[in-house]
């Protein structure tokens, strides 16, 4: 089961603008993202929702998608329909970088709960930091560390494996399908001489 997840758990850049994500589908998220496992049991990270429209479109300007590609995305008409960011409160905890682990078990706990709730996301971490800060009228103390885009995946995404050696730059094809190369296990252990 876990496997399934995993393999449906991609960072979509494609959705259904119809379907509209609800305060309390992003407080599900954070609820499953409160019980994962913290440095030191700090817990210093909390949570930005947006899932108000004029909102969600103020966050997505602030966005930069899939920079490997020299194309823009997500395209017209299939933007997400809410984000989370995740902040780190500095009160709580002053050193970003020391919970960086904190924020992926965090994003990739509400991704995979994500697609058990027929959803998807993608993790951005190339955003404007200080501008983001104002639109969600963040105070000082809080620091946003990742954005998370959430919505009903509108898109095909096919992985496939590579030799060794080989790109593992994602593309896409003429009818937008996503292509996502992926080295082989056999390639990720390391062997003792």
């Amino acid at each position: 089961m876990l496997k399934d997840l995993l393999l449906k758990n991609r960072s979509y850049r494609g959705f259904d603008e119809s379907r509209l994500i609800t305060r309390a589908e992003l407080l599900d998220l954070v609820e499953h993202a409160r019980l994962t496992p913290s440095s030191v049991n700090m817990q210093p990270l909390v949570y930005a929702l947006v899932y108000e429209a004029e909102e969600v479109a103020k966050v997505q300007a602030l966005t930069n998608w899939a920079k490997a590609l020299s194309i823009e995305l997500p395209h017209k008409g299939k933007n997400p329909t809410a984000f989370l960011v995740i902040c780190q409160d500095l009160r709580i905890a002053k050193q970003p970088e020391a919970y960086a682990r904190d924020v992926g078990i965090v994003a990739q706990t509400m991704l995979l709960r994500a697609v058990e709730m027929g959803l998807g996301g993608c993790m951005i971490g190339n955003f404007y930091k200080q501008k983001l800060s104002e639109v969600l009228e963040l105070e000082e103390h809080y620091y946003p560390h990742l954005v998370i885009a959430l919505g009903k995946p509108d898109e095909k995404i096919v992985l496939y494996d590579i030799e060794k050696g080989e790109s593992t730059r994602y593309s896409r094809d003429e009818k937008d399908v996503h292509y996502v190369p992926k080295r082989k296990t056999k390639d990720l252990i390391i062997e003792k001489l």
